[in-house]
């Protein structure tokens, strides 16, 4: 099928082209998304018609974008979602999620404008691309991670394995520091008890039982 454009298409050519394309991908993509028109000879002579008038308004929605790229470039945005301890995402982050994450932040940003080729499905700081205008990008960073705190951790630099190994080192150093201690406190009462010396044993007393008289024996007179 041939489209006339209407706006400059990445990898498909520039406003006021006329191209080939795939029917599937103009009735799926660009017709819908009006990025495009049937290349009709009708529809060729209404956009001559309206050439001027839709290069200035992409001119004024470039400057736009341009403005808006310029203080969204390089955010970071912080989402929570659950993982396993190796890092793998309970579920995933879509382009809605970060969407919605720029959005919380103040920024102005559509679902249809952020570019992923797949979901996003592990912890850790993921590069994102989003295009507001055809001819402007911006890429802001996902900061996925378990609870703010580690997020924190994440944007000093840190990967989810350096983490967990700082987590696991802690826990040995307190494991051996405990068995430290309570080594210590079994030296101590052995100590205390060689300080206390023998027991005395009162005279007459050896502490072992004594044969008892035996009453038929005759007794001295």
């Amino acid at each position: 099928m041939q489209v006339i454009l209407l706006e400059r298409v990445a990898k498909l050519g520039q406003m006021g082209d006329i191209v080939t394309v795939k029917d599937g991908y103009a009735r799926n993509f660009l017709l819908p998304q009006k990025k495009a028109l049937w290349a009709s000879d009708a529809n060729v002579k209404a956009f001559e018609g309206q050439k001027a008038q839709l290069e200035a308004r992409n001119l004024e929605t470039k400057k736009e974008a341009e403005a808006l790229a310029q203080r969204l470039d390089g955010q970071q945005f912080v989402v929570i979602r659950s993982a396993s301890d190796g890092g793998a995402l309970y579920g995933s982050v879509s382009t809605r999620d970060a969407a919605e994450a720029a959005g919380e932040a103040g920024f102005s940003v559509d679902r249809r404008q952020v570019a992923l080729t797949a979901p996003i499905k592990e912890l850790g700081l993921h590069e994102v691309v989003v295009t507001l205008h055809p001819e402007v990008d911006a890429t802001i960073r996902l900061n996925v991670a378990r609870s703010p705190e580690e997020a924190e951790l994440q944007a000093q630099g840190k990967t989810i394995q350096e983490l967990a190994a700082e987590e696991e080192a802690l826990e040995q150093e307190e494991l051996a520091q405990l068995f430290d201690e309570i080594g210590a406190a079994e030296l101590e009462e052995l100590d205390t008890g060689a300080d206390e010396g023998p027991v005395d044993v009162p005279e007459g007393d050896s502490g072992e039982a004594q044969p008892e008289a035996d009453e038929d024996e005759p007794k001295d007179a």
